[in-house]
């Protein structure tokens, strides 16, 4: 464990508290809005951030442990994220709730006990434009494109 971890597992908490709590104030009415940035619905995005950004513990281990990260680029990763929200496209704010309030806690309990050479050590991944550590990995994925898509469901409701 380091402050460094400590910081970005802090970082991780608040961040979403800020999005829990914004769902959780959302109306059905808001619920059915459709981001600008996505094309999905208010409810899918919040569902795709809880069980798509917060649930890279998975791969955040992988950097860890020195295993290879699934070789794909942006493109496969977009084509990916838009077949889960097509099939997901019902969920309801209970569902998304339930995999933002898991996967964040499991996410915040994995990046605090995190030492700095874990934080430091490197995988490769097209979609990151190669090598990776694992602490860019957490900015790139929560502080980065889940904080735009936050941000998108915000403008959407107006909020």
């Amino acid at each position: 464990m380091s402050q460094r971890s400590k910081n970005i597992s802090e970082r991780i908490k608040s961040f979403a508290n800020e999005v829990i709590t914004f769902v959780e104030s959302l109306t059905n009415s808001d619920w059915n809005k459709v981001c600008d940035m996505e094309k999905w619905s208010v409810g899918v995005t919040a569902r795709h951030i809880g069980a798509g950004h917060f649930a890279i513990s998975k791969m955040a281990a992988m950097i860890v442990r020195g295993k290879d990260l699934p070789p794909l680029n942006m493109d496969q990763i977009n084509a990916m994220s838009d077949k889960d929200s097509r099939e997901h496209a019902n969920c309801t704010k209970v569902e998304a709730l339930e995999l933002l309030r898991k996967n964040s806690a499991e996410l915040a309990a994995f990046a605090v006990e995190l030492t700095d050479d874990e934080l430091d050590r490197k995988g490769s991944m097209p979609a990151f434009g190669g090598e990776v550590t694992t602490e860019r990995l957490f900015d790139f994925i929560i502080f980065q494109s889940a904080a735009q898509h936050f941000d998108s469901m915000r403008a959407a409701v107006g909020k």
